[in-house]
């Protein structure tokens, strides 16, 4: 699989509204979209540096993935996103090399992207995505 670099990092918040200011207003990190993903109960709030980008991640549900980290671990980073060429190659190579993928298929993430999960257990305790642009 090719990595082209860190596509962003995804934080855990309880709230977008009072979150979201210091990224854009203290840091003036410039917003790029905000988004509602159902099939991951999250809504993103995502702000791009232009070397990567910074994604907000609000709970809609309280049974979401992102409800039950913030409850066990509190907000903060939830997960690293690499960006790769062809996730479905990369898929198949984590497979191969006995790597816990979350979902056997790709699924698609905020702004269309393909995305897939690697289990923590794989990579000393981190969550990471790895996405491929639509």
């Amino acid at each position: 699989m090719k990595i082209l670099g860190i596509e962003h990092i995804g934080i855990a918040v309880n709230d977008l509204a009072n979150d979201s200011p210091f990224w854009n207003h203290i840091l003036n990190i410039k917003h790029h979209s905000t988004e509602t993903v159902e099939s991951q109960g999250v809504t993103t709030d995502i702000y791009d540096t232009q070397k990567g980008k910074v994604e907000l991640l609000e709970s809609l549900k309280p049974d979401s993935p992102i409800s039950k980290f913030i409850d066990k671990k509190g907000s903060g980073i939830h997960h690293v996103c690499f960006e790769v060429d062809d996730i479905t190659n990369a898929i198949k190579e984590l497979k191969e090399n006995n790597i816990q993928v979350l979902t056997d298929k790709y699924l698609i993430g905020a702004e269309g992207f393909k995305v897939v999960f690697i289990h923590p257990k794989s990579t000393g305790g981190v969550l990471v995505e790895l996405a491929e642009k639509p």
